[in-house]
């Protein structure tokens, strides 16, 4: 069987524009805020996304807008589509202030029609996500709700961790913690399914893509420029006139070379991998974003996270070393960059 026969059904709890009311954590005074749930539940769905196309998975989007979506109203389009498996995004809660509960655990329903299929996923996917994650394990565990044991394929839930438990409400919009949820979630569904699975990380599997280029590729590239960076393509899987205007724009706001070729440079800035440039005042682009993210889930907030590098960031990346007994220059270089991306 083909990658691409399998059908990856992909579903995040709750809404972001409007806020699910109540689905958040406690005031964070130092970001002067909550977090919604679904900041979490939604980037981490897309990144399990991404995962699954590079995988050549067929993806469906169960719940593709911002706001929430009646349980009956996504159980209807799951069971619409002839899907192998669901997975669900979630983050957990206990009481209404922060507290010390914390850990991730999975669930499936023992009244799925395929218990003891959802089962496996379940376990499949918690085995990842512990050993992938610092986060503690609770276990996998039993739920009895709608997308769980009202749909007609193999089903499970994570709930990565606790909104009201202050480290995890931080890791909640950490860039690097939300991908590796989404990563790891895929990981688990290629051993469910036994197929072998594609990391992130390697720029040797990326292939260069040019204008007329297809392929789920072309698919991971379109569905990247749209979640993380705010462009409007037609997901089509077609390197056309759009996405490579796109591209050419992309290139220019991060100062590669602007030729339309989507080569290991421009795939590494997409995906904002490893080894991270020096970054200072007046600089802009993915990693810029990137860092403010990284800040932000530090507790050190950068106004909008807009990929402009400018005085509120300058102040929160000089705040950041000034805590952690860094050179206070505003500069952002390996030592910034090590003690920002080290998960607490």
């Amino acid at each position: 069987m083909a990658n691409e026969d399998f059908i990856i059904g992909a579903n995040d709890e709750h809404g972001v524009n409007p806020p699910t009311a109540g689905k958040r954590t406690p005031f964070i005074p130092q970001l002067n805020r909550q977090i919604y749930e679904n900041e979490f539940n939604r980037a981490a769905k897309n990144k399990f996304i991404e995962a699954c196309m590079r995988q050549d998975f067929s993806v469906f989007d169960v719940k593709p807008e911002f706001q929430d979506i009646s349980i009956s109203q996504r159980i209807r389009r799951i069971n619409a589509q002839n899907l192998t498996l669901l997975v669900t995004f979630a983050y957990n809660a206990f009481g209404e202030e922060f507290n010390s509960a914390s850990g991730l655990e999975v669930y499936y329903s023992t009244s799925n029609p395929k218990p003891s299929q959802s089962r496996q996923l379940a376990e499949d996917l918690y085995n990842q996500l512990i050993e992938g994650t610092n986060q503690n394990g609770r276990g996998v565990k039993t739920l009895d709700v709608g997308v769980l044991s009202s749909v007609n394929c193999v089903s499970a839930l994570i709930e990565a961790g606790f909104m009201t438990n202050l480290r995890e409400a931080r890791l909640m919009i950490n860039p690097i913690f939300v991908t590796e949820v989404g990563e790891e979630a895929c990981h688990g569904v290629c051993d469910y399914l036994n197929v072998t699975y594609i990391p992130r990380n390697d720029l040797s599997i990326y292939p260069l893509l040019r204008q007329g280029s297809s392929g789920n590729f072309v698919y991971l590239l379109q569905f990247i420029l749209n979640n993380d960076y705010g462009y409007n393509l037609d997901i089509d899987g077609i390197l056309g006139n759009r996405t490579l205007s796109a591209v050419k724009d992309f290139q220019n706001v991060n100062s590669l070379t602007v030729d339309g070729l989507v080569g290991n440079n421009t795939w590494k800035t997409l995906l904002t991998l490893p080894s991270y440039p020096l970054l200072r005042l007046n600089y802009r682009g993915a990693y810029v974003k990137f860092l403010q993210q990284l800040l932000e889930s530090n507790l050190y907030p950068v106004g909008n996270i807009d990929g402009i590098f400018g005085s509120k960031t300058a102040n929160a990346v000089r705040a950041f070393q000034s805590a952690n007994n860094l050179s206070v220059d505003g500069i952002v270089g390996p030592n910034t960059w090590n003690a920002l991306t080290n998960l607490q």
